[in-house]
């Protein structure tokens, strides 16, 4: 089952199911991110790093989505990389939020691989 839960009803809806998958790992990725600053610091410095830039990449391949962009497709290839790249650094570390941000990000990759292959 998808942990990615509809969050809002108006988005294009060309690329409603990828989208939501995008706002809900960048909200994941910044979630982890920060836990991972406060609990454990220098320790996951990597897994932070990714975090932050994988909630970056997600919510600039949503807004590209919204607005139709014609390079949908480069964005959502793009931004299907970056959610493996964080989701292999999460799914180093042993804590809950780690395990759950991974998942997630593989989920938004596998959205926005499929979005493109349509």
């Amino acid at each position: 089952m998808s942990s990615i839960t509809k969050t809002s009803s108006f988005h294009n809806p060309k690329y409603s199911e990828c989208i939501e998958a995008c706002n809900h790992c960048a909200n994941s990725c910044e979630y982890c991110g920060t836990l991972c600053l406060r609990e454990a610091g220098n320790k996951v410095l990597e897994c932070i790093e990714l975090c932050f830039y994988c909630a970056d990449v997600c919510r600039f391949a949503s807004k590209h989505m919204s607005r139709d962009s014609n390079r949908v497709k480069e964005f959502c290839d793009y931004c299907a990389k970056i959610c493996e790249d964080c989701a292999t650094e999460c799914d180093k570390h042993d804590m809950d939020h780690c395990k759950q941000c991974a998942k997630v990000c593989r989920e938004c990759s596998k959205i926005c691989l499929e979005t493109i292959a349509k």
